[in-house]
Order: C-alpha cells, then structure tokens, then sequence
C-alpha cells in the first residue's frame, strides 16, 4: 500500500520562504515612468544631435517592453490553478525573466555594435541637452529601482537590473556631456558604452542561468539536496528514502516529493505523524510543497536516493 500527501502550507510561521509578494503597483508605476523617460531622452536626443541620447532611448524602449512583460507576467501569477494549469500560472514570471534576460543580452550586443561604429566617426554633440535629458532619466531609474530592489522574485529582479542598466547607461551618458563640454574629446561616448553594455551583460547572464534551471527542473539553488535527505531519514519510524525529485515552481516557492520505506508495523495514525515531521524539517529547509509516498520496507524500490535507471525509466 502506498499513500500520496500534499502539503500546501505549514502550521508554523517560516519566515514567509514561499509567498513572494511581487509589487505590482510599483511595476506599474514604472512602466508609466519609464514610458517618460523615453519621450524625455528621444526629445534631448533629436535636439543635442547626441547619438549616446538616442540609443540610450533605444534601450529605454526595450526597458518599456521588458517591464510590460514582467507586469503582465504578475497579473497571470494571480490567477487561480485549474484544471488545465493545476500549478497556476506561476511561470509566467520565470519565463518573462529568461526572456528579459535574453533581450538585454541583445542590447549589449547593440551597444558594443553601436560603439564601433561610433570609435570609427565621432559625433559632435551639444552636451547640455544630453546632460538634462540623461540627468531625468537618471533620477528617475534610480527612483524606481532602488525602491523595489529588497523584493527577491526573479522577474522583479530583471526588471530593477534593467532599471539599473539604463541608470548607469544616463550615467554615463552624463559623464561623456561633462567631458565633451570641456574637452570636445568625443570618443568618451564610446568608451562609456563598451562599459556599460558588458556590466548589463554580466547581470543578465545570472538570470538566463537561473531561469534555464527552473525551467528544467533543476534543484533550487537554495536547497541542500544532502541535508534534506538526511533530515528525512532522521524522522523516527523512516527507514529508507528513495525517488526523490526537487525543484522549484517559481522564485521562492521550492517543492519536492519522494518514497520513504517504513517498517511496515506504522498505523495511519502513526504515518501521518511522520509525514507531519517530515514536512517540518524540510519546510526550514526551505521547502513547502512536500508529496511523499509511503512504502512498506519489503516494497521493491531503486537502491539509489535519486532515479537513476540506465533505460531511464522509474521502478515505482
């Protein structure tokens, strides 16, 4: 005989390891913000002749359509499970971060293109315009990024890197004005890009890799898979643990389930208490979706922890 529990919460207060409240207001009050900053530097761009002003605006379009992806990414996380989508539509949020980091991967492409041909033919500039046109679109990314950057949700954490991208890109943007007001030495324009464009890709790549391995089912970061196998055998009245699969649902809610051999002399009772400890241990370990299937020692099972049958198949 064998039993299926799930557990969708926990008795005690765990420090809130599986609710992640994304800010949907703020990503809202970004996506009008950011569509400011747009008219704002195309505006400065076209009057100070400055090709920095005008691709900064290019990437503050892409910023415009990452951040509606994110907000409508939060807006699917919401809705309820159902028959069809059983775990709800929390990978909505994970898929518009993989795709936000795969645009800004593109961007810096874009950047370090741009800035070639730039190194080529410097542009003559009127620096005041770029300086408070960059100066607005500075104050305002900082603004927003750094009041939602505490939030741990991946997509949340895309969508303040690309703030934090165009902050540094109007940063330097500013930086190249000043200098070019008092030097004329145009090739700063450049050199500011390359910089910006490879810190963008840097942050972007961290998210491409984290959202790949959710996608595949991967074991969440943050899980010691060791340390929950052995909390799990140190339940009294568990013999053995085998088949066990954890990963994460999206950002911060981490599941797993498994087979536990017992000794076959347990009543119900007595199994829904294991079980009961069972979800304890592992739920400040991070854990909070736990299935567990119950098996009498004798049961026939895999001699591994993990499946890891050659053909590839489960022996249940």
């Amino acid at each position: 005989m064998s039993t299926h529990h799930h557990s969708h919460g926990h008795d005690h207060d765990h420090g809130d390891v599986f609710h992640t409240h994304a800010p949907l207001g703020k990503m809202r009050m970004a996506f009008f913000l950011t569509m400011l900053i747009l008219v704002v530097e195309v505006l400065g761009g076209v009057f100070s002749g400055s090709l920095a002003l005008l691709s900064d605006a290019g990437h503050v379009l892409t910023d415009i359509a990452a951040l509606g992806l994110s907000w409508y990414a939060m807006k699917q996380a919401e809705r309820p499970s159902n028959q069809r989508m059983t775990y709800g539509y929390y990978r909505a949020g994970i898929l518009a971060a993989f795709i936000n980091g795969i645009t800004l991967i593109l961007i810096t492409l874009w950047i370090l293109w741009e800035a070639y041909q730039r190194f080529q033919r410097p542009e003559q500039v009127a620096p005041t315009w770029m300086l408070i046109s960059a100066g607005i679109g500075l104050a305002t990314n900082l603004y927003l990024g750094l009041g939602m950057s505490h939030h741990h949700d991946i997509n949340v954490r895309s969508a303040v890197l690309h703030m934090m991208g165009d902050a540094a890109a109007s940063a330097g943007v500013m930086v190249g004005g000043v200098i070019i007001a008092f030097t004329h030495w145009y090739p700063i324009d450049p050199i500011l890009s390359v910089l910006i464009g490879l810190l963008i890709a840097f942050g972007a790549w961290r998210i491409v890799q984290q959202t790949v391995v959710i996608l595949m089912e991967g074991t969440p970061r943050d899980v010691d898979l060791d340390r929950v196998v052995g909390a799990i055998r140190s339940v009294p009245g568990v013999n053995n643990v085998h088949d066990v699969h954890a990963w994460t649902i999206t950002s911060g809610r981490n599941a797993l389930s498994c087979h536990i051999a017992l000794n076959g002399s347990q009543t119900v009772t007595d199994s829904q208490s294991v079980i009961r400890e069972i979800e304890h241990r592992l739920a400040h370990l991070g854990i909070g979706h736990v299935t567990v299937q119950m098996e009498d020692q004798n049961h026939p099972h895999e001699d591994h922890v993990f499946c890891t049958n050659p053909d590839g198949t489960h022996r249940h």
